[in-house]
């Protein structure tokens, strides 16, 4: 619109020029909302203001079970620790004095007492050796050398904090509060100190033992060490869980960690540090994959694009709904499915696409349990504001892992491809065997370090190294 038509819009009728600035104002706010830029699909939700998120979609059906479900509760206790008895004397709504029972029920309540702290007096004996000619003394396998508090407080407070990612302050009140044992937070964080180093031969066999995996993810995220930036490396299977803090976010790290040649399934995001490593097999995390789409449907809606587009998402939604029905399918079945979704996938990658977006997407061709393991250290990352300390970084390096939760024996998670680490690779490269050997596959007795409470305290009370070393290799 010219300025002559404007003026030309004002002189006539007040009503038509209100309609034609209220259509015009109408069209402005339309083109201001596609202008605008719109969200990184890989943006945290917390890193947006709550007043700036769009109201959340109305739920399709209610909440909870359907009526007439089959009921669940509790299940019943196996044993009982005390049997209380509720007998009256006197009827409570008017006093008058009551006779015996005549009847009963019983009602199962289970409960928490408040904690008590407990010290002991250890009196070492020293004792000459006629052998030796020097005097010896046993070892106190209560608590870590040099240490007033016992391996129970130091372990039980490490896994609150490493695991569930309760700051040293709220740990400090816990400690207090609930079991009355007043401790500072430096004692707090000396005493881990101590705990990691008394751990670290661990954190070494537990690098090995990554190395030796069939299926490893991998993941980084941003750390700070006395507010400098870091990167904490995460390197997990269904059993194991590394963590690394370094000071680079490069290939350098995996090469350190995995080597030049991993003989393995490497699952990782689209980050080139991982494509320096040479792998039996590299799977892309999926939800990355699906949130790269989103992100150039913002800027590209080509025809081409959208054809690639359509059939990458139909075969990687018919993949997970094969993976949902498998335990309902014959096995021969789904192995017939799956070969036809390996066919599929073949074809689509060899496919040539006029979309440059689309021959990008296609060369990378699983929730991706590496980033399942970094929730525990972001949710710390943010609490407690990470590391002010060059001790800090080993101490998570050591207690992390050790802390983290095994999981069951539940393989249904892992991927169709996913191999046993006792198997070797029948489809390496021929460049991997020319350059490098198969690697001697594991003992098939060897099992992670057990994450939990009593086992970090049978490693710290055994005195025999030699007895602690076996002990990774043969967990109970």
């Amino acid at each position: 619109m010219t300025r002559e038509e404007a003026c030309a819009l004002l002189d006539g009728p007040r009503e038509v020029a209100v309609a034609k600035i209220l259509e015009l104002a109408h069209k402005a706010e339309q083109w201001d909302r596609q202008s605008a830029p719109a969200a990184d699909p890989l943006q945290p939700s917390a890193t947006v203001a709550p007043f700036k998120k769009p109201a959340a979609p109305r739920r399709r059906r209610k909440p909870g079970r359907k009526a007439g479900h089959p009921g669940a509760c509790r299940p019943v206790p196996q044993t009982i620790d005390a049997p209380v008895e509720h007998r009256l004397e006197t009827c409570p709504d008017c006093g008058h004095p009551v006779g015996t029972p005549i009847r009963s029920h019983t009602r199962l309540i289970e409960d928490l007492e408040p904690g008590t702290v407990n010290t002991h007096a250890h009196t070492v004996h020293g004792h000459w050796c006629g052998h030796c000619r020097k005097i010896v003394t046993p070892t106190v396998t209560a608590a870590l050398p040099r240490a007033t508090l016992g391996l129970n407080v130091i372990i039980y407070s490490a896994w609150l904090h490493y695991r569930l990612g309760i700051s040293v302050g709220n740990l400090v009140t816990i400690l207090q509060q609930l079991f009355g044992l007043r401790v500072s937070a430096g004692g707090l964080t000396q005493s881990w100190i101590r705990l990691g180093q008394t751990l670290a031969p661990y954190g070494v066999q537990l690098e090995q033992a990554i190395r030796q995996a069939g299926v490893l993810h991998a993941d980084e995220t941003g750390w700070r060490v006395n507010g400098t930036t870091h990167w904490l490396w995460a390197f997990c299977t269904e059993d194991l869980a590394y963590f690394r803090i370094e000071r680079r976010r490069n290939a350098a790290v995996v090469l350190a960690v995995l080597g030049e040649i991993f003989d393995g399934l490497l699952v990782c995001d689209f980050y080139a540090a991982y494509n320096a490593v040479e792998t039996w097999a590299k799977q892309r995390c999926l939800f990355h994959l699906f949130a790269e789409l989103r992100r150039v449907d913002q800027r590209n809606t080509s025809i081409p694009w959208r054809d690639a587009r359509r059939r990458i998402q139909r075969l990687f939604q018919d993949a997970i709904r094969l993976k949902l029905r498998r335990p309902e399918l014959e096995p021969s079945v789904y192995q017939r499915r799956k070969r036809r979704l390996h066919q599929r996938l073949n074809d689509l990658i060899a496919t040539r696409f006029a979309d440059a977006d689309a021959t990008r997407l296609i060369k990378r061709l699983a929730n991706f349990r590496g980033e399942q393991e970094m929730r525990t250290p972001v949710l710390t990352r943010k609490v407690c504001q990470q590391n002010r300390s060059e001790a800090g970084p080993k101490l998570t390096h050591c207690c992390c892992p050790c802390s983290a939760r095994r999981n069951s024996a539940d393989t249904s998670r892992s991927p169709s491809c996913a191999r046993s680490p006792k198997q070797p690779s029948s489809a390496s490269p021929s460049r991997l065997s020319a350059r490098h050997p198969q690697p001697k596959p594991p003992d098939t007795h060897r099992l992670p370090l057990r994450r939990s409470f009593q086992a970090a305290k049978v490693i710290l009370t055994d005195g025999s190294q030699e007895a602690r070393r076996s002990w990774f290799h043969q967990c109970p």
